[in-house]
This record gives C-alpha cells, sequence and structure tokens, in this order.
C-alpha cells in the first residue's frame, strides 16, 4: 500500500480541494472542498491526500 501525498498549502491556495491542480487527471475523484484552521491538517476523504497551512499561513473565514 502506498502512503498518500501531504500538500503544504499557502494562504494563496485557500479554499483548499482535492484532487489538486497537481494531480493527474486519470487519478481524479469528484471535487470536495476542504476545512483547514490554523495550524490544522485535513485528509481527502477520498484519497487519503493529506493537506496543511504553511508554517506562518492563515486560514481566513469567508
Amino acid at each position: 500500500m502506498t502512503t498518500p501525498a501531504t500538500v503544504e498549502l499557502d494562504t494563496k491556495d485557500l479554499p483548499a480541494y482535492c484532487p489538486n491542480p497537481a494531480m493527474p487527471l486519470w487519478s481524479s475523484h469528484p471535487r470536495v472542498y476542504l476545512e483547514l484552521n490554523a495550524g490544522a491538517e485535513t485528509k481527502c476523504p477520498y484519497c487519503g491526500t493529506l493537506y496543511s497551512l504553511k508554517a506562518g499561513a492563515v486560514a481566513h473565514a469567508h
């Protein structure tokens, strides 16, 4: 079994969603938006990719 990728996001990359633009089209799944709070990590419920905010990045509520 392979370990899911980890993606670090900056403020400009929010709102976070998966599949992200770097993922190949053949491995895509329905787009899902992910909630990231300050210092938090979250996993995609479809593929298990881990998303986290870079150090110093701030998630603002809309």
